[in-house]
């Protein structure tokens, strides 16, 4: 079983393309770290204020993944200052 999720986050104060890659990369290192799942930009790649995340996890629960997902979108609600989560969207195959 296969859970993604996609990030939507507004970037605030952000005035370039190279402020919001400097700004998205620890986020990204950090998310893979600490929650063991890939991650990449999948969407909004040229607007320096927004970005769509996308993380991927793999597991044989579908409880166990949805619960480890949903801890992501908290973890960056509450330990990523910098960002802000528009939306949220968790999809299991």
């Amino acid at each position: 079983m296969i859970g993604i999720l996609t990030l939507h986050l507004h970037l605030p104060g952000c005035t370039s393309l190279k402020e919001k890659r400097s700004r998205l990369k620890p986020l990204l290192t950090r998310l893979h770290k600490e929650f063991n799942v890939s991650v990449a930009e999948m969407d909004l790649q040229d607007k320096w204020h927004e970005s769509s995340l996308a993380c991927a996890m793999v597991g044989n629960q579908r409880v166990h993944l949805e619960q480890s997902l949903q801890t992501v979108t908290k973890w960056v609600d509450q330990n990523w200052p910098d960002v802000e989560l528009i939306e949220e969207h968790l999809e299991l195959l």
